[in-house]
């Protein structure tokens, strides 16, 4: 008898796994464009920087299927954003993208060469720091044009205004994603869109605890530091 031909018998997973994969990132597509219509209900600060909590979506998307899937989604959203409810134009859509990615795809390529917990909340440090870094350099060179101030204005913006905001908006995302990453896992394995070898590694009960109290106790700092930048607080 003839052997079987391994290649034909490993066609149909690959199949179904691309499939899931695909399937995966649209829902994450969408929902993070739901999170970014809900986040412009916030107050903006300074009156035209918005907190925008789609990153915690997309940079799931990024630790589930890598960088270039969190780059992929962050382009798409943003492309959709811009002909749908934004009025910022093509500038607009640009610094989007390149604001989730720097963020995203930082903490998603860390994640993935230390798929770890430790290596998530590493990743999403560096994401924030790269986050901040990249979104003060582009605000120099581009708010002056887009927003018709002067450099100088903006350049005195960028430590006052720029830098804690965008610090701020990073430590948010990375908090809701310490959060809120395990149960969104846990509902993508339950419905077969993840493979099991997605599933972050388990702990023991003390440490999730403790892990809990410190994302918890995260996100309520930026929290308080988002409406102190929202002149709520």
């Amino acid at each position: 008898m003839s052997e079987p031909n391994v290649n034909v018998l490993k066609a149909p997973v690959r199949s179904r796994t691309n499939v899931r994969t695909l399937t995966s990132m649209a829902m994450l597509t969408a929902l993070a464009y739901v999170v970014m219509l809900l986040s412009k209900m916030l107050p903006q600060v300074q009156h035209f920087l918005q907190m925008d909590l789609k990153d915690t979506i997309i940079c799931i998307g990024g630790f589930l299927f890598g960088p270039l899937s969190a780059a992929v989604i962050s382009i798409v959203v943003a492309v959709v954003e811009m002909f749908s409810v934004s009025d910022t134009g093509p500038i607009g859509c640009i610094m989007n993208v390149l604001a989730t990615c720097a963020f995203c795809c930082t903490a998603a390529f860390v994640y993935k060469k230390f798929h770890t917990r430790k290596g998530a909340v590493i990743g999403l440090a560096l994401g924030t720091v790269c986050l901040t870094v990249v979104m003060l350099l582009w605000n120099y060179l581009i708010t002056p044009i887009y927003m018709g101030m002067d450099r100088a204005v903006v350049a005195a913006m960028l430590p006052t205004v720029f830098l804690p905001f965008n610090l701020v908006k990073g430590g948010l995302n990375m908090a809701l994603i310490l959060l809120i990453y395990k149960p969104v896992v846990t509902a993508l394995r339950k419905a077969r869109l993840v493979p099991q070898s997605h599933t972050p590694v388990q702990s023991r009960g003390g440490l999730n605890a403790g892990f809990l109290l410190f994302s918890l106790a995260l996100l309520a700092t930026f929290v308080t530091l988002a409406l102190v930048l929202m002149d709520i607080l």
